[in-house]
């Protein structure tokens, strides 16, 4: 059955919602200043025109933030190869995601266009793609609009949900709302799922074609030179104060350092250790970088900024009381493979709070031991598949956390066997890109 125009209440609601929007991006901008750019992509579907050849065609794809945008990578390289005349429409909707996919322009010069995906308003998604014109769209995970999907069907543009999942929580949302979604469903050509657990659920709302591709997020490949940097940090860091153990906690979320930092107090007091680790914080979003220094420095901590590292390194070694007071702050983006590279062990973010987890696949890929929290539905798979395969442990609060970072750091074995077993995990994972290419190339050959 074909699609029917999604029902006229949804675009009165998109309308009607257009003022709390914008207050939205105006409050957002009061830490992140890029939310008050491109409104007119946003609003109107309007940017700026590549400058397309006459022999060249369009490949879009929409990546909403960071974690989509860094899956996206190995994709957009490997059709880049594949289609040496086709150049990309990259969108987002966030700026942190923007940023991310800066890397990929660089690496594809001339041939990458970077906007913001408009709001599912139809005269929006009519003019965004009028002026991209694209042959084939390509969505990155859980994304669905009606109205730019019946928009891309109507205009005979087969679109692709790639490496699509859907957790319990988000399939019961989509359920509450079952005929708009599965109506927008209908106007996708296929879904390659990360996984079969994945497939299953997604296919209670989509009765098309769907295929098990795997994760794109394993087919990247951590930059070399970031590792070797890291492990010099480390290296410098141990040199200046000590063999101390660097617990990382990656990609934290809103309260979570708050739970960590509780916890320690705890820990610190019923705990019979050596030398205290030396701690890592590395925040989600970069607005909430000056929040985690000051939350840090509240709790008495002498916070050390990213770009104040070499510098101290360089220095004299600081007194052994600065030292035990002192947590490294990773206040950049794009830098995780040097962080993982320090760490003997990470804690990964969003799983110490219901956020559904970040991603563990990047520390596996640098060889970091892994601890995992209670809340990685994000991530169901890989997370189960990671620690069915001893890259990582699965913990159930903050403070068991803790206890098992302490505990791999202090037996070397575990700790090298963690590393070893995450290395094999990563490695043997790979293969999702090519395997979303083909299903592409099925979705554009048939139109």
């Amino acid at each position: 059955m074909r699609p029917g125009r999604p029902p006229l209440w949804y675009a009165i609601a998109w309308v009607a919602a257009l003022p709390v929007v914008a207050l939205y991006l105006l409050w957002r901008s009061l830490r992140q200043s890029e939310y008050r750019r491109h409104w007119a992509e946003r609003f109107i579907g309007r940017g700026a025109s590549g400058s397309q050849g006459p022999d060249t065609w369009v490949i879009w794809v929409h990546a909403v933030s960071v974690g989509e945008t860094r899956a996206a990578q190995p994709l957009i390289a490997r059709l880049a190869q594949v289609h040496p005349r086709a150049c990309f429409v990259l969108t987002h909707m966030t700026p942190t995601g923007r940023a991310a996919g800066t890397d990929i322009v660089r690496a594809l010069p001339q041939r990458v266009q970077q906007r913001y995906l408009p709001y599912d308003l139809p005269f929006a998604v009519q003019r965004f793609l009028g002026e991209t014109a694209p042959r084939v769209g390509v969505l990155m995970e859980t994304e669905l609009w009606p109205n730019l999907l019946y928009a891309a069907r109507q205009r005979g543009v087969p679109v692709v949900l790639a490496n699509a999942r859907l957790s319990e929580r988000s399939l019961r949302k989509a359920l509450r709302y079952r005929g708009l979604v599965a109506n927008a469903a209908k106007c996708v050509r296929s879904v390659g799922a990360q996984s079969a657990a994945d497939a299953a659920r997604i296919a209670k709302v989509y009765d098309g074609a769907i295929h098990v591709t795997g994760n794109l997020k394993f087919d990247l490949v951590p930059d070399a030179e970031q590792l070797e940097q890291g492990r010099g940090l480390r290296a410098g860091f141990r040199a200046h104060w000590g063999d101390r153990a660097l617990w990382l906690f990656a990609s934290t979320r809103e309260g979570e350092e708050r739970l960590v930092l509780t916890a320690l107090q705890d820990f610190e007091r019923s705990e019979v250790r050596g030398s205290p680790p030396l701690l890592l914080f590395v925040p989600r979003h970069p607005q909430r970088f000056a929040e985690v220094a000051n939350l840090l420095q509240a709790s008495g901590a002498e916070v050390l900024h990213r770009g104040q590292w070499e510098d101290v390194l360089r220095a004299k070694p600081a007194d052994p009381q600065m030292r035990a007071r002192t947590v490294l702050l990773g206040d950049s983006m794009g830098e995780m493979p040097l962080y993982y590279a320090m760490a003997d062990v990470a804690l990964i973010g969003g799983s110490l709070q219901p956020l559904g987890g970040q991603n563990l696949i990047e520390a596996c890929a640098c060889g970091c031991p892994v601890v995992l929290g209670p809340h990685m539905f994000n991530f169901a798979q890989a997370a189960q598949d990671a620690i069915a395969a001893g890259a990582a442990q699965g913990v159930s609060d903050a403070g068991e956390a803790l206890r098992t970072m302490q505990q791999i750091c202090a037996q070397a074995k575990l700790r090298q066997s963690m590393s070893s077993a995450a290395l094999d995990f990563a490695a043997r994972h790979r293969g999702a890109t090519q395997r979303t290419v083909q299903l592409i190339n099925e979705a554009m050959e048939a139109c």
